[in-house]
């Protein structure tokens, strides 16, 4: 069973469809949360989404915050006028979906979050020592997060262990042990340096993990975040992939 592990959209519908196409066919797909936030297509996304069979889709901390379950006065300047954006441009419907959507899931040996098991819609796993504080607060061998918009990985083997972190590279499958902490990147707003939106692939049966790399016309994502009056240095970090 292939799945289509997918994270941090932020309304980018271009990077969305990129990757849909390159990713070929797969029998369900997850998606970690922050389908909207930053990008000029928040409608699109989420209707896209809503529309896949097989599907699991978390809440993240950018949906929230623009049905105006979040203080605003968490985000940076640049991300609060973007979910102030987000209020006034998503449709009823799709807001009434963002609204429905879980925290938290388990799927068999993995449980499905946007931010961390801890505190699954805002905090970042950034380092070794966020991960090790997070290992205690899930209970399956696997744990699937987003919202740090870059792929990684992190074991501890058990607990009182070392935690060890990874960067899967590209194409290169990966043979998943327990217990890990695993980000996919993000599709819509990549930040390791790499403006190609990222997302990855999971055998079910052999537990394999596969990060995938895709280009996109993000000039022309660029040019429509301009012309939606978004602040700039959305469009200026898709080049740059920071």
């Amino acid at each position: 069973m292939k799945i289509l592990v997918i994270s941090d959209i932020h309304g980018n519908y271009l990077a969305l469809e990129a990757v849909l196409a390159d990713a070929g066919t797969y029998d369900a797909v997850w998606c970690l949360g922050d389908l909207v936030g930053y990008g000029p297509q928040p409608n699109e996304c989420v209707e896209r989404i809503r529309g896949m069979s097989n599907l699991i889709c978390l809440l993240g901390n950018h949906d929230a915050a623009s049905l105006g379950g979040l203080d605003l006065e968490d985000f940076n300047n640049e991300a609060m006028q973007s979910v102030q954006w987000m209020m006034d441009h998503l449709s009823e419907e799709n807001k009434a979906y963002l609204g429905n959507l879980p925290e938290k899931y388990h799927y068999n040996a993995f449980t499905l979050v946007h931010g961390s098991p801890r505190y699954p819609i805002w905090e970042y796993i950034l380092n070794t020592e966020d991960a090790r504080r997070n290992f205690p607060f899930f209970t399956t061998r696997y744990c699937l997060v987003g919202h740090s918009h870059v792929p990684c990985l992190f074991q501890q083997r058990k607990k009182g262990d070392p935690v060890h972190m990874e960067i899967p590279q590209t194409g290169i499958p990966v043979q998943l042990k327990p217990r890990s902490i695993i980000n996919p990147g993000s599709v819509g707003q990549p930040r390791d340096h790499n403006p190609g939106a990222c997302y990855a692939t999971l055998d079910l049966e052999q537990y394999i993990w596969e990060l995938h790399r895709v280009s996109y016309n993000y000039q022309q994502v660029q040019k429509l975040i301009v012309e939606a009056g978004l602040p700039i240095r959305n469009a200026a970090r898709l080049e740059g992939g920071w």
